[in-house]
């Protein structure tokens, strides 16, 4: 019976190492990176128009459409198309009028850059619900139908025999353009990869001439808008990564293992052992808030390629790291991370080492192989 449960125990034993064999060769590990694409965009709001008069008096509608393309996770380019209507007011009093406004129509294309925050900081995340981050543009501004202002100001001359220097000073007819510069901000809620519903509010400034009063500044508009963007083409797609090293926590006097390394042993421990070979392991230091390999750390990961060209059979464990000292948990995870592709895309692009023989994983600031602070800013390579 013993000698039964023995052999039982062997199969199942065998079984098991053979299934997480098989796994580790077919089940290819990928990760998620973004593909640049354009996209569309609908919004309506309101805007306010700066002025003189009570804040609700100069509020009208507003509408912008755009069109733009992402060139990276953090930077982009769109056209948006601004317009609809703007107000002027101004405080007649000393006419016996009080508050009077007037409005105008409008259209204000302008070439915005976009920078998103969330994925600067963050680092990119196909799967995020939200999105944040600032804007800026530069345009013009094609204002028409200032028939109202023109009424108005016959009327104070009509009353006043005169038009004070602030009051209608730069009234204009017919068509008009002018230079406006555009700063803002928005928020995306991604519903879906390619729908997002976003609000956003923008600050313009435009000529003095604008609101038809002379007043010896820029005339300031604000919109705030809500509405859907509409991303076009692929988005993200998946590429595969190396094999990554879980739960080892690599030190000076320590060497990374792994599965194949087990089932090496379980199966070849009949096998002559082979003529033992020293590890050669290099630590690649980074600046502050970097992911960019110096010149003189160059020459470590050299080292590493002669010493894999020189085995062929040898691989190499890229283990990121980051200090504790500045940032929070999960700024410092995306440093590590960052630190690690680096240099396993520099072995696989430049040098040509396989990927196969790259273990990368990264430790963020849970672990810190050196008690000086600084130095944690380091990725651990062992090749053997």
């Amino acid at each position: 019976m013993k000698l039964k449960n023995i052999i039982m125990s062997a199969v199942l034993l065998a079984g098991c190492l053979n299934a997480s064999a098989q796994q580790s060769q077919t089940a290819e590990e990928t990760r998620e990176v973004f593909v640049p694409h354009w996209y569309v965009q609908g919004q309506v709001g309101g805007q306010y128009t700066l002025g003189e008069v009570d804040f609700c008096d100069l509020i009208s509608g507003n509408a912008q459409i755009a069109g733009g393309y992402n060139f990276t996770p953090v930077w982009g380019l769109r056209l948006a198309v601004n317009a609809w209507q703007s107000k002027g007011g101004t405080n007649l009093d000393y006419l016996g009028y009080g508050d009077e406004t007037w409005k105008y129509n409008y259209i204000a294309p302008t070439v915005d850059v976009t920078c998103d925050l969330a994925n600067w900081i963050l680092g990119y995340n196909a799967n995020r619900v939200c999105n944040f981050g600032l804007l800026a543009g530069i345009g013009a501004n094609i204002g028409w139908n200032n028939d109202e202002a023109a009424s108005l100001k016959s009327k104070i001359l009509t009353n006043a025999m005169q038009d004070p220097a602030h009051q209608m000073g730069v009234l204009w007819n017919d068509a008009k353009a002018r230079f406006v510069g555009k700063f803002g901000a928005y928020v995306d809620f991604n519903v879906s990869r390619r729908v997002a519903l976003g609000l956003e509010v923008n600050c313009n400034a435009t000529s003095d001439h604008y609101n038809s009063k002379r007043a010896g500044n820029a005339d300031w508009y604000f919109n705030a808008l809500a509405g859907v963007k509409v991303k076009l083409g692929k988005v993200s797609k998946k590429v595969p990564v190396a094999p990554v090293i879980k739960d080892v926590v690599v030190k000076a006097d320590e060497k990374p293992a792994d599965k194949e390394t087990i089932v090496d042993v379980v199966t070849n421990h009949n096998k002559p052992e082979a003529q033992p070979r020293e590890p050669l392991r290099r630590d690649i230091f980074f600046a502050i808030r970097s992911s960019k390999i110096s010149r003189t750390e160059m020459v470590k990961i050299e080292d590493v390629v002669e010493y894999l060209n020189k085995y062929p059979d040898a691989r190499v464990s890229v283990t990121g790291y980051a200090d504790k000292g500045i940032g929070n948990a999960k700024i410092n995870a995306g440093y590590a991370q960052k630190r690690a592709e680096a240099i396993a895309k520099l072995l696989t692009c430049k040098y040509g080492i396989s990927h196969l023989r790259i273990c990368m994983d990264s430790k963020g600031d849970t672990v810190q192989p050196y008690e000086q602070n600084d130095l944690n800013r380091v990725t651990i390579c062992i090749a053997e």
